[in-house]
């Protein structure tokens, strides 16, 4: 029996990897100190998984931004707008320009774009094909980290997404040819790629095709065959691992086990049944071993023990110990890295850190999983294995999860709970008249920038070194300040700022019983952003208002409309580690109920447009069809109880963010709020056709420029935006806005943004006023 891991989290336990990111942006350290921080990463990562005994390490599953991004480079499938970068600057900048945009020294070219990896929050850069398009070996990154890692005497199994999946993960940016037809020219670099791991001594490789998890067409299945026996003909001493992640393999999987690779890696968490089918079809070849996904890669809840061991003893039974691998369900870049950072008990208290593990954990979870399963002996008297089943007890028994009280109301939800008083087109009617806004109203997504001296006030606050009063005091004048920039450039519906919030989900977790924090569970979400979720361990709940303070302070300022802003329930829910003992759709009810109370004390307190973000709906979807429908109206329905509790004339906003839209227009629809902010700037508005076809009926604010790179937008780009926008969307529909909050943005890139997009309204509005005069 063997373990092995899928992939490791790269930003280092103390976030090394974002700090020295950010500090190369800014000029502030050399490429050379850069990939220094790397490599140490990278040698702290494969030590530890060698200590802690995992038989199969992975190397390549390091990045600087995405490893969707890397593969990219790898294979030169570099756009065209980014080859003068190609010729004038090193490899590392032009992966960058490629990932934020670059605008310096005379170039100006836009990000590639950028969307959800599957069902997670994780965030990957989009390839790019075009018709006949070529590829060829660019970037030697997976050869250098094997040979790094042997330098260090640790042979490494390298981790490469498979080429279907990367087809499949990008997008054909024209007409006439499906992105899949590519694989022909893709698979001689592939080949290439591992001629060189295979010389350099490599004799396992991961190949990652969770596209296995999707509904696939013949075409695409077809493709799998093809291509892995082609690689298996060309390679028939390396050992491929192929893994599959996130859901079951589903109608594929006659077509995976057909596949003649060395190892299937399953996701046991996500789909715990498919071990049953594969021992139970007899289709598995004799000479193929099995990687059991058992531990949550994607989770921090402490490993069962006796559950897991259950599962492999099934597998040895039917294949032997020698045919079995124990792993994480997926890669561990979705955990925080090291729980034994987490010494503050006030923050995390003894009681629910018991129940937990991230990345450094899982990993002992792993190797102690192959030493119980290999040694009944050992398992009987193992401390760590009667530890295990301690807090795995404990934490069912506990008087910190369940509370009754949220439990019957959401057994009290009745039929109109989750309903508006009337239709929108009545809404609407009443909200033009209340509200009195232009035509191509300008707004932003909510946030704006927090800077580093704002962010050493909420430190301070926090160790005690600001009183409430001092703090408050300098978020008041930092509010002011943001609400007077926004009256003197003519936005027409303002924001706070949020100055006062630390994460758009963390904010509101600390004031929800139910929630619980970490001081440094970060994880990755894009690039240098890392984000903190919460933990959700119980029943949640709203003991007092958490945001009508700041929200009537603004409103007092100005007699412009300021916006309430929440985060709705499903993104909450998807943005925190989930409690695992009740279905996800009863949390994220409780959640609804909790944002239901604040949007009333919102309207009570005179806040008459109130957003609730719900960039996490798409992201929900279950990875398979056939389970969508039942998500989407549980997650639907959550929405609608957060906003329904308010008169007609109150208008409710919501955003999403990187969404494929297309396949959900309807549900989207369903969740009926007044205006709708969508991402679409780096898309160039191809997300608005959804829309279009559907003939959405309430209003939205497509994105017109991209907040996730440091590039200011000509006003000329954001009016060639709009005019694309008005094509397809009736006028009196659209808003004006950013694609997202501001708060990772410079102040300095801010103001002219957003100067510039506001007369971009201004003339979209005079080419409305002369073509009714026409």
């Amino acid at each position: 029996m063997k373990t092995n891991n899928l992939g490791y989290p790269r930003i280092g336990s103390n976030r090394e990897l974002k700090k020295a990111s950010e500090l190369y942006w800014a000029g502030k350290i050399t490429v050379d100190e850069l990939l220094n921080v790397g490599k140490n990463i990278r040698a702290t990562n494969w030590e530890l998984q060698k200590n802690a005994g995992i038989d199969l390490i992975p190397s390549n599953d390091f990045s600087y931004y995405d490893q969707v991004l890397d593969l990219t480079l790898t294979v030169g499938a570099i756009p065209e707008r980014y080859q003068e970068i190609a010729r004038t600057s090193n490899s590392l900048d032009l992966y960058f320009a490629m990932a934020r945009g670059s605008q310096k020294e005379g170039q100006d070219v836009v990000a590639m774009e950028m969307t959800k990896w599957f069902d997670t929050n994780y965030h990957y850069i989009v390839p790019e094909f075009t018709k006949n398009q070529q590829f060829k070996l660019f970037s030697t990154k997976i050869v250098s980290e094997f040979i790094e890692a042997k330098k260090l005497n640790i042979t490494t199994k390298p981790v490469l997404i498979g080429p279907i999946t990367y087809l499949l993960l990008g997008k054909e940016k024209e007409a006439g040819f499906e992105r899949i037809d590519l694989i022909e020219n893709l698979l001689p670099v592939y080949f290439e790629i591992l001629e060189k791991l295979e010389a350099e001594g490599a004799t396992y490789i991961q190949l990652d095709e969770p596209f296995l998890a999707l509904n696939l067409t013949d075409k695409e299945r077809n493709t799998y065959t093809k291509v892995y026996n082609e690689i298996n003909k060309s390679f028939p001493n390396l050992k491929v691992i192929l893994a599959n992640y996130f859901d079951c393999f589903g109608e594929n999987l006659e077509t995976a086990l057909a596949l003649p690779v060395d190892t299937f890696h399953l996701d046991l968490v996500r789909c715990p049944l498919q071990l049953d089918d594969i021992l139970e079809s007899g289709k598995l070849a004799s000479n193929v071993n099995l990687s059991l996904g058992v531990i949550d890669g994607r989770n921090i809840w402490k490993n069962d023990f006796k559950k897991s061991l259950a599962i492999i003893e099934k597998a040895v039974a039917a294949l032997g110990a020698d045919r079995i691998l124990v792993a994480p369900s997926c890669s561990l870049i979705h955990s925080p890295c090291d729980l034994d950072l987490e010494t503050n008990d006030q923050t995390l208290t003894p009681e629910i850190k018991q129940w937990l593990a991230f990345a450094k954990q899982k990993i002992k979870e792993v190797t102690l999983l192959k030493q119980f399963a290999t040694n009944e002996t050992d398992r009987n008297n193992s401390i760590n294995f009667a530890e295990n089943s301690l807090a795995n007890q404990n934490r069912k028994s506990s008087k910190l999860i369940h509370n009754e009280l949220v439990k019957n109301r959401v057994k009290a939800i009745a039929k109109g709970d989750d309903q508006r008083q009337n239709t929108f087109a009545t809404r609407r009617q009443k909200q033009a008249e209340s509200l009195q806004l232009p035509l191509y109203p300008t707004t932003t997504i909510g946030s704006f920038p927090q800077t580093p001296e704002v962010r050493s006030w909420r430190a301070k606050f926090k160790k005690g070194e600001l009183s409430q009063t001092e703090y408050d005091a300098l978020l008041e004048k930092e509010t002011k300040e943001t609400i007077r920039f926004q009256e003197e450039s003519g936005i027409d519906v303002l924001v706070h700022g949020e100055f006062e919030r630390n994460d758009m989900v963390e904010y509101f977790g600390e004031q929800l019983d139910g929630f619980t924090f970490t001081k440094n569970g970060w994880v990755q979400s894009y690039g240098s952003r890392c984000v903190k979720p919460p933990v959700i361990y119980g029943d949640v709940s709203r003991p007092n208002p958490m945001t009508v303070k700041w929200s009537k302070f603004a409103q007092s300022l100005t007699p412009k409309w300021v916006k309430g802003m929440l985060t709705g329930p499903v993104t909450i829910l998807q943005w925190s580690f989930v409690r695992d003992d009740q279905a996800r759709s009863e949390t994220c009810t409780q959640i609804a109920l909790a944002i239901r109370d604040e949007v009333v004390d919102l309207e009570k307190a005179g806040i008459k447009i109130i957003q609730i973000d719900e960039p996490a709906i798409r992201e929900g979807l279950p990875l398979r069809k056939e389970e969508w429908a039942k998500y989407l109206d549980w997650a639907v329905k959550a929405f609608r109880i957060s906003a329904s509790g308010v008169a007609d004339d109150t208008q409710i906003h919501t955003h999403m963010c990187y969404s494929e839209f297309n396949d959900i227009i309807q549900n989207i629809a369903d969740m009926d709020a007044d205006v709708i902010t969508i991402e679409c700037s780096r898309s160039q508005m191809e997300l608005l056709d959804a829309f279009a076809d559907f003939k959405y009926p309430n209003e939205i604010g497509p994105g017109v420029y991209d907040i996730h790179s440091p590039r200011v937008p000509s006003n000329e780009e954001m009016v060639h935006l709009l005019e694309k926008a008005a094509a397809v969307i009736p006028a009196n529909q659209l808003w004006v806005n950013p694609d997202c909050g501001l708060k990772t943005r410079h102040w300095d890139e801010t103001k002219k943004a957003l100067i510039e997009m506001v007369n971009a309204a201004k003339k979209m509005r005079v080419a409305a006023t002369q073509l009714e005069t026409v």
